[in-house]
C-alpha cells in the first residue's frame, strides 16, 4: 500500500561535556535517542534512524538501542544510516538484527554501506577484519554484506554436525529468523555505480548526505540522477517488489528566537564542493529560514521529489526538547507541501 512520502529523524548522536551541550554522556546520547524517537512517534512521523561511528563520541553499537526504542513505541520504523559492514560479523550481525526486528514486531530498516571517513586509522582491522590480499575496504564491506544477505534470507551457512543431529546430516541456516527482514535492508550509496549495484543486489537505496562525485551540477540534481538509475537497474534486475529511496536533508523552520540564534546563518546556505579522501565529492545545502520559505524550497528539491523516504538530520547535542518541537515545527510548516500527512491521519 502506498503511504505516501514518508518522514523521519537521523540522529548522529554525539555527546560532549561541552557548555550549551544538552548531551553530555554516552548514557546521555543514548536515553535521549530512545526518547526523541517516542516524541517523534507522538507527532505522527514515520522514521527514528541513527548513525553508527565506531571510535568516536557518537552511537556506535545500534541493536541494543534499536531494541529500546522498539520497546518504547509501537509504530514508527527503526532504522540506521549507517552500519560499516567493515566492522561486522556477518551472521552474528543476522541473528543480532532478527532478534531485534522480531521484538520490534518488523519495524527495522537497516541502512548498511562501506561507510564514511573516520577518525581511526585502519579502525576496522583493530576489530580484526583485513581485507584479504588484493581486496579494498569496499571489497571486504561488499563480501560481508552478500553473506549477511544471505544469513537473513534464510540460506544455510554451516554445516550440520551428525553427532549433534541424531545423524542427520545437512545444512543449517542462522537462527531466529524474521520474515519480511531482507526487503527491509539499504544500501548507503555515494556514487551513481553504487546505487546501481545496490539495485542488482536487491537492496533499498540511501542516497548519502554527499556524494564522492561531482558532475558541475546541483546536488539535488545528482542525487536525483542517481536515483533515476538506481530505479533503472532495479527494474532491469526484475525483482518483484518495488524499492524504498531515502535521502537525508538538514531543515530548520525558524519560528522562535531560540531558532535563529542557532540557525540563523544557515538561511544562505548552498551545495558545498570539496576533497573527501582524495576525490571531488559534493555535499548537499542546509534549508533554513521562514517556514513558508523553507517548505517551497524543499519541494522544489529534485531528489526529495523522487525519494519516497525523508530524514531529517538532528542536531541532538541540543537535546531532547528541542528536536522534537524542531520535528514538529517540520511537520506543522514544511511536510505537508511535500505531499506528508501524519501517520495517525492516514
Amino acid at each position: 500500500m502506498d503511504v505516501g512520502k514518508r518522514i523521519g529523524f537521523l540522529s548522529f548522536g554525539h555527546w560532549q561535556p561541552l557548555p550549551g551541550s544538552e548531551v553530555r554522556t554516552a548514557r546521555d546520547a543514548l536515553v535521549q535517542t530512545v526518547e526523541l524517537a517516542v516524541a517523534a512517534e507522538e507527532l505522527g512521523l514515520d522514521g527514528a534512524f541513527v548513525r553508527v561511528h565506531h571510535f568516536a563520541r557518537q552511537l556506535a553499537s545500534p541493536f541494543p538501542l534499536l531494541a529500546a526504542m522498539a520497546a518504547r513505541t509501537s509504530r514508527i520504523e527503526l532504522g540506521t544510516g549507517v552500519i560499516d559492514m567493515r566492522y561486522e560479523n556477518p551472521l552474528y550481525m543476522a541473528e543480532e538484527a532478527a532478534a531485534t526486528d522480531l521484538l520490534a514486531g518488523g519495524r527495522l530498516q537497516l541502512g548498511v554501506s562501506r561507510g564514511s571517513p573516520e577518525t581511526a586509522l585502519r579502525g576496522s582491522e583493530a576489530f580484526g577484519y583485513v581485507p584479504p590480499e588484493g581486496s579494498s575496504d569496499a571489497d571486504l564491506a561488499r563480501e560481508k554484506t552478500a553473506l549477511f544477505l544471505a544469513a537473513v534470507r534464510g540460506a544455510t551457512v554451516v554445516d550440520a554436525d551428525p553427532g549433534m543431529t541424531g545423524g542427520a546430516r545437512g545444512r543449517l541456516a542462522i537462527q531466529p529468523q524474521s520474515p519480511g527482514l531482507a526487503d527491509r535492508i539499504w544500501w548507503g550509496a555515494g556514487t551513481r555505480a553504487t546505487g546501481e549495484w545496490a539495485a542488482r543486489q536487491g537492496l533499498n537505496l540511501m542516497s548519502s548526505t554527499l556524494l564522492s562525485e561531482d558532475t558541475g551540477v546541483p546536488f539535488d540534481e545528482l542525487q536525483a540522477e542517481q536515483i533515476a538509475r538506481y530505479r533503472a537497474a532495479w527494474a532491469e534486475a526484475g525483482w518483484d517488489r518495488e524499492p524504498r529511496v531515502s535521502v537525508s536533508r538538514s531543515v530548520v523552520p525558524i519560528v522562535s528566537d531560540v531558532d535563529r540564534a542557532y540557525f540563523g546563518d544557515e538561511r544562505r546556505s548552498s551545495d558545498q564542493v570539496g576533497l573527501l579522501e582524495g576525490v571531488r565529492a559534493r555535499f548537499g545545502r542546509s534549508y533554513a529560514g521562514e517556514p513558508d520559505e523553507v517548505a517551497e524550497e524543499l519541494a522544489k528539491d529534485a531528489a526529495v521529489r523522487e525519494a519516497d523516504t525523508l530524514l531529517l538530520t538532528v542536531p541532538n547535542m541540543l537535546g531532547v526538547e528541542y528536536n522534537a518541537r524542531l520535528l514538529e515545527n517540520v511537520a506543522r510548516h514544511v511536510a505537508p507541501a511535500l505531499g506528508w500527512t501524519p501517520a495517525g491521519a492516514r
